[in-house]
């Protein structure tokens, strides 16, 4: 009986990482990005938000797979399952890194392009 109750509650945690994963990669709601939430009212305002709510869909997407598993592995004491479980955790903090690296370089690279005032001569040579 624990163990259904136990399961109940992961999927449970399971069905809310899918539903705020769906929502994320719609755009929609609160965007569960350190980014963002670190960022002051002002840097919210002019931040590109929609690589960060891609990023949290794939993550929420991926920790809603964990979850899951960890769910099916406490009704059938299945332990092979861990494995799996692992595998997909270690690809979630993979991927968390390097696309928050990426989108820091795009960001980055963005901010290297820009104008800053100046004018432009048809190449990409400033001219200030």
């Amino acid at each position: 009986m624990e163990e259904i109750i136990a399961a109940i509650v992961v999927f449970l945690i399971s069905f809310v990482s899918f539903i705020i994963s769906i929502r994320s990669f719609k755009k929609k709601g609160f965007l569960f990005n350190n980014a963002y939430i670190f960022a002051s009212d002002q840097e919210r305002k002019k931040m590109n938000k929609v690589p960060y709510y891609c990023q949290s869909g794939v993550v929420f997407l991926l920790i809603g797979i964990i979850f899951l598993l960890i769910g099916i592995q406490t009704l059938l004491s299945a332990g092979w399952i861990l494995y799996a479980e692992a595998a997909i955790t270690v690809v979630t903090i993979i991927y968390a890194f390097i696309s928050s690296i990426a989108i820091e370089k795009r960001i980055d690279k963005k901010l290297d392009n820009s104008d800053f005032g100046g004018k432009s001569n048809g190449s990409n040579k400033k001219i200030i």
